[in-house]
């Protein structure tokens, strides 16, 4: 995880990411720079984002879709205008239509070889990045700050996701179906009490204190 101040531009920081080849970066539409599409392309990486509703494009190709999977258009594409030159190579434009939202989507890829629903699907996947910052605003105090110095915004925002990182442990050793939410609401509720912590997760009752007393009498 990167912090920086709201001046600093999302694509600044993707450009510096150390990328294996023929990994497969999802970003959103704050990402655009055409620039780094070509870079990504260069190096081998593919890459899956959303165009811009005002991209210009010449279409060099058409493919059939499935119109019942949602897909609207599978297409080949150049950039045009100003961007040309810094995106010179082909580009594959994906139309996609939410069966459940009725909205409509348009990807951009490298990647010319993955299923047009593959792609959509790759993209879908990126959701669950805007779920995990919903979840830690509503639940973790970071929808506003105690302190308004630098150190006390990024110590805020450090603890958060520390005490999101053992939630997500802490789930994951129990091997239980329930929530993050439901976990933490059990913890709260529990702060100040001595008990098992995969015994509480799993509902089991309290050891009774003299019980417990008694045990601890005779391991003494």
């Amino acid at each position: 995880m990167t912090i920086t101040a709201g001046k600093v531009h999302d694509v600044s920081m993707g450009r510096t990411l150390k990328l294996p080849k023929q990994s497969i970066v999802v970003f959103d539409r704050g990402y655009t720079d055409y620039t780094w599409y070509n870079s990504l392309n260069d190096k081998g990486i593919f890459f899956v984002t959303r165009q811009k509703s005002n991209a210009t494009y010449t279409v060099t190709a058409r493919r059939p879709v499935s119109n019942p999977q949602g897909l609207t258009c599978d297409q080949t594409i150049t950039i045009k205008g100003s961007k040309a030159r810094d995106c010179p190579v082909p580009l594959r434009r994906i139309g996609y239509r939410d069966p459940e939202t009725g909205k409509h989507y348009v990807f951009l890829t490298n990647n010319f070889k993955l299923a047009a629903k593959t792609i959509a699907d790759i993209y879908k996947a990126r959701w669950q990045i805007e779920l995990f910052f919903k979840w830690v605003k509503q639940n973790l105090k970071i929808k506003t700050f105690l302190g308004t110095s630098k150190n006390a915004v990024l110590t805020q925002i450090w603890v958060a996701l520390c005490m999101y990182l053992l939630l997500a442990y802490i789930k994951f050793c129990s091997r239980l179906s329930i929530s993050f939410q439901q976990t933490l609401r059990l913890l709260q509720l529990n702060l100040f009490e001595r008990r098992d912590l995969m015994c509480l997760l799993k509902g089991d009752p309290p050891v009774p204190t003299n019980l417990h007393l008694q045990t601890q009498l005779q391991f003494s």
